[in-house]
């Protein structure tokens, strides 16, 4: 387990404080470790069956076509890519501009953060993720945007079912899950991930855009209550961009599949260009969505996943996400 941070920026005065503060409150704890693997209370799951979906990605603008195919228990998430597996693990994970990426022996799955979002809050533990490209000769395929949401994703898996994950002798397993008993976290500038220790796993979110008064400063604080709290309160938002940095975005050849219908698009001069939003909040209901994604990396043969903590995101994106990740990981 490693709880060392690298910071190369000068830590904010505020920041300061509060690390100084929790770095002597762990110091003057128990020894007991900052993140333990315990029983969740619930059995390892997979799919009732199969399902295909094809569509557009964000950043190629190619088409992919995914299908997810149940696994056994201990199985875990993985990707089927070129007939190799990328298991959907934080040690694959890449820094990667605007998404989460997995990289393994030069093939790399993108913007896998929504499907793995909804995979992991709809307790989808053990899935075999078959992803082809276009091109048979691609290196490097992108899951598919869609609406820009994980509302497509939700309904496949809705619409297929979740059993009970068996093992390869036909015994159900117990799921385990991460629990943070100590203060994690990480940051860079005035950009911060935490997780703090819970009872239950509760995640909120602050989003500020200044420039951009439309979006502003909006926050959103979630907990999965039931079972459809993630389909009603969090897959729908869309993934959102600014106006005003789209052209500069497309020259660094990104989101060449980018458009009105797969993200909210808002201008710092003229605010929303295609309303309505779904949620006054989306923007912010969205980063949850994609930190539900990249810390479902911390799944691992079926167990593990988002942990049990309130995990507090400010001013966040990938990067911190996939960063908090590494630092919950239990080797």
């Amino acid at each position: 387990m490693r709880l060392s941070v690298a910071v190369r920026a000068t830590k904010p005065s505020f920041l300061n404080t509060w690390i100084r503060f929790s770095s002597s409150t762990a110091s003057s704890s128990s020894s007991s470790p900052a993140v333990s693997l315990n029983p969740s209370g619930r059995l390892q799951q997979t799919l009732a069956g199969s399902v295909e979906v094809k569509g557009k990605a964000l950043h190629s603008g190619k088409i992919s076509t995914v299908k997810l195919i149940p696994e056994i228990a201990g199985a875990g998430r993985y990707f089927e890519f070129r007939s190799r597996v990328i298991p959907a693990s934080i040690e694959f994970a890449q820094e990667s501009p605007l998404c989460t990426t997995l990289l393994k022996d030069e093939l790399k799955i993108r913007t896998v953060e929504h499907l793995l979002s909804a995979l992991e809050a709809k307790g989808v533990d053990n899935c075999k993720i078959q992803i082809e490209s276009q091109s048979s000769d691609d290196q490097e395929v992108e899951v598919p945007i869609f609406d820009g949401s994980a509302k497509e994703w939700v309904n496949a898996i809705e619409g297929v079912g979740i059993n009970v994950a068996q093992n390869h002798v036909g015994e159900s397993v117990d799921k385990m899950v991460a629990h943070v008993n100590k203060p994690v976290y990480v940051f860079k500038n005035d950009s911060f991930v935490t997780a703090f220790p819970a009872l239950e796993t509760r995640i909120t979110c602050v989003i500020d855009f200044p420039q951009v008064p439309a979006i502003g400063c909006q926050w959103f604080s979630w907990r999965p209550i039931h079972e459809s709290s993630f389909a009603k309160d969090i897959a729908p938002s869309r993934t959102f961009c600014v106006y005003e940095e789209v052209e500069r975005m497309r020259e660094a050849g990104l989101i060449k599949g980018g458009s009105l219908d797969n993200a909210i698009v808002c201008s710092a001069k003229h605010g929303w260009m295609n309303p309505p939003l779904r949620f006054d909040n989306e923007a912010c209901r969205h980063k949850i969505l994609d930190l539900i994604g990249d810390l479902s990396l911390l799944g691992r043969d079926g167990n593990g996943g988002l942990p049990v903590a309130h995990i507090v995101a400010y001013k966040a994106g990938h990067t911190l996400h996939t960063d908090l990740a590494r630092h919950l990981t239990i080797d």
